[in-house]
């Protein structure tokens, strides 16, 4: 999850995994893959930087811990 922010300032957790596109149109447009279109604040490259943060710490979590 990845929380993001709309224009009118309010902000919302977005399920990362349901996200299709990111548009820089020039506002930044994210399509989701149940083709709602939600217009938010945040710069693509920093809704990216969200998702990949998601996405290393949801896989690391799955990864055996090293012992000491």
């Amino acid at each position: 999850m990845i929380r993001v922010t709309r224009f009118d300032g309010s902000s919302m957790v977005l399920n990362a995994d349901w996200i299709q596109s990111i548009e820089d149109t020039p506002d930044t447009l994210i399509t989701l893959t149940t083709g709602t279109k939600i217009l938010v604040r945040e710069k693509p490259e920093e809704v990216v930087e969200a998702f990949m943060r998601y996405k290393k710490t949801f896989f690391s979590r799955l990864l055996p811990k090293e012992e000491s």
